[in-house]
């Protein structure tokens, strides 16, 4: 909420789907799909999704096109966060990069320990990361608090250690458009069934300069009392 209000969107209404489907992202189009028609049966026409394709491999890009809904650009919220540059280097030094935000440093347990099972089944700690050799901590805020959380999941893991304060990176870039006097205009549906096979990919150019949110943090509909009225879902 504050990046709206630091974005000219003192107004906004937040709205969240579960973090817990970036552990099932085939499950992330149908959801988003889902929330947008109800901000739209609420009467808000002016809609952003703040998800990237987190883990969807375009089907995510096949329901916003269809919807006539821009999205953050990117593949996740690594990027957006630390940048397009700057994730790009980072994933040439070493492919094999666990990462974390602030929201994940915060909800290790939940969403990474137990989300994938591994308080039931520690068995498969050395199968999900065998390929993996450092964990990088992605900072959004100076929190030490947070800091040794995520050095604390980086030798759960048995993963080398490293933390980047990157803060919101491009993503206040991302959603001021969302709020400006005269915004992008939104593409227009596509008329297809939603299984349509000839679905084209939204342009990576929905809003300049933006890239993901992932959450990973919070996943979020956004939407501005206003004419016309807006909406932001992530």
């Amino acid at each position: 909420m504050e990046l709206t209000r630091r974005s000219g969107l003192p107004e906004v209404e937040l709205a969240c789907l579960p973090a817990s489907l970036h552990n099932r992202p085939e499950r992330i189009p149908d959801a988003v799909r889902a929330r947008i028609r109800r901000a739209r049966a609420d009467g808000f026409d002016r809609l952003f999704v703040a998800y990237a394709d987190c883990g969807t491999g375009g089907l995510l890009d096949r329901v916003l096109e269809e919807e006539g809904v821009p999205r953050l650009e990117g593949a996740h919220c690594y990027e957006v966060y630390a940048g397009q540059a700057a994730f790009a280097t980072l994933a040439d030094e070493e492919p094999g990069t666990f990462y974390l935000t602030d929201y994940l440093a915060r909800n290790f347990e939940r969403l990474v320990w137990r989300g994938l099972g591994l308080d039931r089944h520690p068995e498969l700690l050395p199968v999900y990361f065998r390929n993996y050799r450092r964990l990088v901590y992605l900072a959004q805020t100076q929190d030490p608090q947070l800091d040794a959380r995520a050095l604390a999941a980086a030798t759960r893991l048995g993963l080398g250690y490293e933390r980047r304060f990157t803060g919101l990176g491009e993503l206040e870039a991302a959603i001021g458009p969302v709020g400006a006097a005269t915004p992008r205009a939104l593409p227009e549906p596509h008329t297809s069934r939603p299984d349509a096979t000839d679905a084209t990919p939204l342009s990576a150019q929905a809003l300049p300069g933006s890239h993901d949110l992932s959450p990973q943090g919070a996943r979020s509909e956004v939407r501005r009392r206003n004419r016309p009225p807006r909406a932001v879902l992530s």
